[in-house]
């Protein structure tokens, strides 16, 4: 099937519509950690960086969620949104752990500690299967519904930006 050129002006690819996912569910869970956690920082030079961490993710947010209107979207429940969020922040930090356990174990030069890393990547990939198995069975991430994905990413994108701090 072929695409006009105002069709693809339009539209976002189903690739790039899922990578706009990642990045949107990312910086909202970090933004939001970010403004909780900017209270407890005590060194003026530190808080300055958490201050402009912020005002960039919110940008960047702002930004973001505006390729949106070019994907399918629908209604989200706001009151699952916290349990989603935990959830969400445990499977970023699930992810992110079977990323650094690969990179590492390709720098490994070291039978013994490529052993170690290994057993422990496959452990770390066992949580990641957990996390997003209950995410998925609770409808926190509807990986299968890109319009639910959507709805859900834009929800708590909005959530992050209206945080004080």
């Amino acid at each position: 099937m072929q695409h006009s050129d105002e069709q693809r002006q339009n539209t976002l690819a189903w690739h790039e519509t899922l990578e706009l996912h990642e990045l949107v569910a990312f910086q909202s869970i970090g933004l939001m950690k970010i403004k909780d956690a900017i209270g407890k920082v005590q060194d003026s030079q530190l808080k300055k960086l958490y201050e402009q961490t912020i005002q960039d993710l919110e940008a960047n947010l702002k930004e973001l969620l505006a390729f949106y209107s070019m994907t399918p979207r629908g209604e989200v429940d706001e009151r699952r949104l916290d349990n989603a969020f935990y959830a969400g922040d445990l499977l970023a930090f699930a992810k992110t752990a079977v990323r650094n356990y690969a990179i590492a174990i390709t720098e490994t030069a070291t039978p013994q500690l490529r052993n170690v890393l290994t057993k422990q990547l496959q452990k770390a990939i066992l949580n990641h299967a957990k996390v997003y198995n209950y995410m998925y069975k609770n409808g926190y991430y509807p990986s299968y519904d890109l319009e639910k994905l959507l709805t859900n990413d834009v929800a708590l994108a909005k959530k992050a930006l209206s945080m004080p701090y």
